[in-house]
């Protein structure tokens, strides 16, 4: 079985590549931070850019051609999501996503579908929603809130400071906040695709650490030239791959336990490399000019989306087979 890429998936993933640094340079990128992030239906340059995905097929990219999608799968869309978590693109992407079919206007890029998670979690970008999913509880079960449910459910969440300046958190109460987690493939899906998140920002910031220390002096030399950021950059380049690795094969299975695995190195990957770019980046990776941390701040939020470590680790163990006794009588074997 091949799994390197094909040449489609090749041209697929650099098209969105240069899709996204068409209409989310770094520019836009800044520009959106001074503004508060977000998705608000009154700001037209974030929902064309929604509207710009929409028609590159990013939200319909599994739908079938007969529904007016794109007719791939979820290598696919791990790869689209992949670029997206690489250009630290805002709002609920994920969510919308998951919507196309379900929600109308979702897969065009017309509507804005973001995840209630239940357990006390905030909500994303709830105030530029046009609709809300939220899980009934055990089983399958899907609600969709929209019209004046979901202007109940707005006006009873409460604002929330966010680590991240572009995703926007409240807090809700009442049916989302009640419920027991969204049905069971819609959470699998969710956290595979912010794991690809999670990749494509893992493998930014070892980008960003090896320019930085290829380009940066100090004390006549390059910083690249010094053996423990030669370290920090090869350790950052050791947790990616592997992470690439496990969502790669999660997307081609969708098996529940490998994307738990492909989740928690993804996450792991994520927070631990910008960590390290901002620690080769020294005193300027803590400006707010730089963007070291906002990749930061974004991986430690979607670390507590859609399936955290500890929940991936109890899925995880809860696969592992018993542990037989070494021996089965009294007396050790001589």
């Amino acid at each position: 079985m091949d799994f390197q890429l094909s040449d489609d998936q090749r041209a697929l993933r650099s098209g969105m590549r240069d899709l996204l640094g068409a209409v989310f340079d770094r520019d836009r990128m800044r520009a959106a931070v001074e503004r508060g992030g977000g998705v608000d239906r009154d700001r037209g340059v974030d929902r064309g850019l929604w509207r710009e995905l929409g028609a590159a097929g990013f939200f319909a990219l599994r739908l079938p051609e007969e529904a007016g999608g794109v007719g791939l799968g979820l290598p696919e869309a791990v790869l689209l999501f992949e670029e997206a978590g690489r250009a630290l693109l805002p709002g609920p992407l994920v969510a919308t996503h998951l919507a196309a079919g379900l929600v109308k206007g979702a897969a065009e890029g017309e509507a804005v579908v973001t995840v209630a998670e239940g357990g006390g979690r905030p909500v994303a970008d709830l105030g530029g929603a046009d609709a809300v999913l939220v899980g009934g509880g055990a089983g399958e079960r899907l609600e969709v809130l929209t019209g004046e449910k979901l202007e109940a459910f707005v006006a009873g969440a409460v604002p929330v400071r966010s680590m991240d300046p572009l995703t926007r958190l409240h807090r809700t109460t009442g049916l989302a906040g009640a419920s027991e987690a969204y049905p069971g493939a819609l959470r699998r899906e969710g956290a595979l695709l912010s794991a690809a998140e999670q990749l494509g920002s893992a493998a930014r910031t070892t980008e960003m650490a090896v320019q930085h220390a290829r380009s940066r002096e100090q004390f006549g030399s390059l910083i690249g030239s010094f053996q423990a950021v030669k370290h920090l950059c090869a350790d950052m380049l050791a947790r990616t791959e592997p992470a690439r690795s496990a969502v790669y094969a999660a997307a081609v299975t969708g098996d529940p336990v490998e994307i738990a695995a492909a989740k928690l190195l993804a996450d792991e990957a994520a927070v631990r490399n910008a960590r390290d770019c901002l620690q080769i980046h020294g005193g300027m990776g803590f400006t707010w000019e730089a963007d070291v941390h906002l990749h930061l701040k974004r991986a430690w939020l979607r670390a507590a989306r859609w399936l955290t470590a500890a929940e991936a680790e109890e899925v995880l163990a809860a696969d592992l087979d018993p542990v037989l006794p070494l021996y089965s009588g009294s007396a050790a074997v001589g």
